[in-house]
């Protein structure tokens, strides 16, 4: 049984951070319905190739992108733009204790299915709002998406090469972080305000702004700026406060160096036959490192050229010098520790026969995560959720659906 059986999650949002967000909810138990647009659904149904294969290795239509972020749903197809729509998923918001949105701030008042609206009658509703600029501001009727975020929030700023070398300016980091971290956070508001609930009995509005994410999780390079009034610059894979940190060339690739202390230098100092570097006043403590990287790292990486990754791995390891490959994602999911943790998966397709997933980080010692619902078909659920949830019969089902209120 995971954490949040027997809690009811609506999930009026689309694309990335709310969908990040209601899956990890229903990871952890609850139940989640998934309102889509009838005929279209989620934007990113859409955003492939690549698309899942079928049984006979067509294209089914489901994307990659799609699929990466609604295991455990149940899909609703149903027309938020008309009358009808709009009371039915009223009525299913009644019965829920969490609604999760990602409207243009007051999209939703049009509809009625704003906290303001539903709150009244149903006063333990845990509501949350996903936007890119929160509810206020001067900016709170824009619109956002990841990059523009990762840029406006600083995140492009420090990625990336150092001015100078070649390649050098802002990149954008391989995945939609800003994004993804605001779903975690909402993971962790929703949670905490159905922890208060419990006291109180009364649910709450959950603000989120992804900008507001963006900056509360640049940590330690925010309190650089704001402790020295300097701002970061990109440096690559290195570090801003410890030295050595970064990757390095190998004889046949790279290795990520990620020294810690001042032990782990010194280790790492006499595998490499230079235990005299450790001793040295410009490199014997991590400060002193910092203030001297420029002459200290072109020596390291003489020295780290010296040898192949595998040698370097096989020699550093058993010193507990903590350093990695630099692997493809391909070679991750070949990781014998990824394998071991089981962090691929796979769930029954009603099309593909199996879909791959990729399993929740979080390991309980007597909660249960279970994965037994893949993502959903668009409008794969509305009639058995509409029948269960709201005692519709076959005939309203059916004239609904002739109306195109529900797919």
């Amino acid at each position: 049984m995971g954490p949040l059986q027997g809690i009811k999650v609506l999930d009026l949002s689309r694309v990335l951070a709310g969908p990040w967000a209601t899956q990890a909810l229903a990871d952890f138990g609850a139940v989640v319905y998934k309102v889509e647009k009838p005929g279209a659904g989620d934007d990113t149904r859409g955003w492939g190739p690549p698309w899942l294969a079928a049984r006979d290795g067509t294209a089914t239509g489901e994307s990659a992108y799609f699929l990466s972020t609604n295991r455990g749903k149940h899909s609703l197809a149903i027309d938020l733009a008309s009358s009808d729509g709009q009371r039915l998923v009223r009525e299913l918001a009644a019965r829920c204790d969490v609604l999760v949105e990602n409207f243009k701030v007051g999209g939703l008042a049009r509809y009625g299915l704003d906290f303001g609206a539903l709150a009244p009658s149903h006063p333990r509703l845990v509501y949350c709002s996903i936007s890119a600029f929160g509810q206020d501001g001067p900016e709170a009727q824009g619109a956002g998406y990841d990059a523009m975020i990762q840029g406006m929030g600083g995140l492009m700023s420090v990625t990336g090469l150092p001015d100078g070398e070649p390649g050098a300016g802002p990149q954008k980091v391989g995945v939609a972080v800003a994004d993804l971290m605001t779903g975690m956070y909402a993971v962790a508001a929703i949670a905490a305000a159905l922890y208060e609930r419990a006291q109180s009995g009364r649910g709450q509005y959950i603000d989120l702004a992804l900008l507001d994410t963006q900056v509360a999780w640049l940590a330690n390079q925010a309190m650089n700026y704001l402790v020295s009034g300097k701002a970061p610059r990109r440096q690559g894979t290195a570090h801003p406060n410890i030295v050595p940190y970064q990757a390095f060339a190998t004889a046949d690739g790279y290795l990520m160096l990620a020294v810690g202390n001042d032990r782990q230098f010194a280790a790492f100092c006499a595998i490499a036959g230079r235990p005299e570097l450790a001793a040295d006043a410009r490199y014997a403590s991590n400060a002193a490192r910092v203030a001297n990287c420029s002459v200290l790292v072109p020596e390291l990486a003489a020295l780290l050229r010296a040898r192949t990754t595998r040698a370097w791995l096989d020699s550093l390891a058993p010193a507990s010098v903590p350093c990695g490959p630099i692997n493809d994602i391909a070679q991750a999911f070949a990781e014998p520790q990824v394998r071991h943790r089981g962090m691929r998966l796979e769930l029954g397709h009603p099309l593909a026969g199996r879909v791959p997933q990729v399993r929740s980080p979080v390991r309980y010692s007597r909660s249960t995560l279970e994965y037994d619902r893949a993502p959903p078909l668009l409008g794969e659920h509305t009639d058995e959720v509409l029948a269960a949830e709201l005692g519709l019969g076959a005939a309203e089902l059916a004239a609904l659906r002739s109306r195109g209120v529900i797919g």
